[in-house]
């Protein structure tokens, strides 16, 4: 028979990354469009198809793709809606898998936010794999979650369930985040929070640091990371924070679902010691006596480059199963295996 294949796409605020995956999770070729170039969804959607007909040609794939998984900010993988998504054009709703299915004349599509869609490929092809209960947080931006459960993903009734960026970590006087209240996890760790960290210790501390030779208000989380490696002491002092902030919000999950493990993706997860050891500090110290030693922190083993695409083609094979498009078994399998050679 001939390679089944699936398509990931992962819809960014910026860029539509999409590829063609084959069983054994490796991305056969990638391409993207601009997410934001049509004011029109229906213009989007032509534009995908153009862009992604035009791969499968390039790379002998026509006719051989078995799903279609995307991952989409506000993604409702039980209704495949985008429902208010924050930074596109369209809305309030989108019917983003009626629209792709019949696009690619009839293919399965599974919907889910982006950060379900990291943790589908951690478990399908990287640091997860073999596991049944574990959580993906991934860095970046924001901060994102999915939550996995006796190997299956969290959604909760409605489809949401899983927002962990927006646990409040600052009762009191917490900043004010983008989701509209204060105090979230999101506001204080991601690489946003670690620039709002560095912009309020330079406002209120007088030690000199060389981050102060920079513009206030243009400092990035990459600019505190490039000072602390220099051996900036106010920088390190800033992931002290986040770190510790992140370890304590760890040990409160793990109460809530005891995974096996918390695995770390994006940009601020790369920070190595600076980040991990006071979050690893901050995780024994404040997690309850019964689950001591249990969860382990890992780094997510998903390249990249292709973790997007990755993670929303791991949805794609699920979406074969959902409605039953033969003929072949789950990519997981010794017998998918066998059969992709």
């Amino acid at each position: 028979m001939s390679k089944p294949y699936v398509l990931g796409v992962d819809i960014g605020g910026t860029n539509t990354v999409f590829g063609i995956v084959d069983a054994r999770g490796q991305v056969i070729a990638s391409d993207s469009i601009k997410t934001r170039k049509h004011a029109n969804f229906d213009d989007y959607i032509a534009e995908l198809h153009e862009g992604v007909t035009r791969l499968l040609k390039a790379n002998d794939a026509e006719d051989k793709i078995y799903g279609i998984g995307i991952g989409a900010p506000n993604g409702n993988y039980y209704t495949g809606e985008i429902q208010n998504p924050p930074n596109l054009p369209w809305g309030p709703i989108i019917p983003l898998a009626e629209k792709v299915s019949k696009a690619f004349g009839g293919i399965p599509v599974s919907v889910t936010n982006d950060a379900n869609a990291a943790a589908l490929g951690e478990m399908t092809y990287g640091a997860a794999r073999g596991m049944k209960d574990f959580i993906m947080i991934t860095l970046g931006t924001g901060v994102g979650s999915g939550i996995v459960v006796n190997g299956q993903l969290v959604y909760g009734h409605d489809g949401f369930a899983g927002e962990l960026g927006h646990l409040i970590v600052k009762r009191n006087n917490g900043r004010v985040c983008g989701c509209g209240r204060t105090g979230c996890l999101e506001a204080y760790c991601s690489a946003t929070g670690v620039a709002r960290t560095a912009r309020e210790f330079l406002e209120v501390r007088t030690e000199p640091s060389t981050l102060r030779n920079l513009q206030i208000e243009d400092i990035t989380s990459k600019d505190v990371y490039d000072a602390a490696v220099a051996g900036d002491k106010l920088a390190k002092e800033i992931f002290e924070y986040t770190g510790t902030i992140l370890g304590q919000t760890f040990a409160d999950m793990v109460a809530f679902s005891s995974p096996q493990a918390i695995i770390l993706f994006g940009g601020l997860a790369k920070s190595g010691d600076l980040l991990m050891r006071p979050l690893k500090e901050a995780f024994d110290k404040s997690i309850l006596p019964i689950f001591r030693g249990k969860t382990k922190i890992l780094l997510s083993e998903l390249k990249e480059s292709d973790a997007a695409v990755l993670g929303a083609s791991a949805l794609g094979w699920e979406a074969k199963y959902r409605y039953e498009v033969p003929s072949f078994d789950h990519p997981t399998s010794s017998s998918v295996a066998e059969d992709a050679k």
